[in-house]
C-alpha cells in the first residue's frame, strides 16, 4: 500500500496567503487559506488567547494563561498550538517553559483580510 506525504503546515502559511475578502478576484488557494485562518478563530477560548496576548508587551508564557482563561493546561496548550499552526503565533522555547506572542506580520495581515472598502464602517 502506498503512502502520501503528509503535508505540514508552516507558521504563517495560511495568514501569509490571506487575501482581503473584498478584494476581486479571490482565487481557491486564497479562499481556503482564508477560511483556515477563520477556522483557527472560530473558537472563543483562542480569540481570548489572541486578545491576552494582543494586550502584553511581552511573550506570555503558556503557563500564564490557565488562570486568565480559566481553562486546564492541556486545553491551553492545544488552543496555542491551534493559532500557532495558523501563522497567529510565535513561541520560543526557554528552558521547560514555551512563551508565545502575537506575529507582528500575522496581525498585520489579518487586519488586512477584513477591509471591505468603501461603504463600511
Amino acid at each position: 500500500m502506498a503512502t502520501r506525504p503528509i503535508a505540514v503546515l508552516e507558521p504563517t502559511s495560511a495568514v501569509a496567503c490571506c487575501a482581503p475578502v473584498a478584494g476581486s478576484g479571490l482565487s481557491d488557494a486564497e479562499a481556503e487559506a482564508t477560511a483556515h485562518l477563520f477556522k483557527a478563530l472560530a473558537d472563543p477560548a483562542r480569540v481570548r488567547i489572541l486578545n491576552v496576548l494582543a494586550t502584553q508587551r511581552d511573550a506570555v508564557c503558556g503557563c500564564d494563561l490557565e488562570a486568565p482563561l480559566d481553562l486546564s493546561q492541556p486545553t491551553v496548550s492545544f488552543h496555542l498550538k491551534k493559532l500557532h499552526e495558523a501563522g497567529l503565533l510565535d513561541r520560543e522555547k526557554r528552558g521547560v517553559w514555551v512563551y508565545y506572542s502575537l506575529n507582528v506580520e500575522a496581525a498585520r495581515r489579518l487586519s488586512g483580510v477584513l477591509r471591505f472598502g468603501r461603504g463600511t464602517r
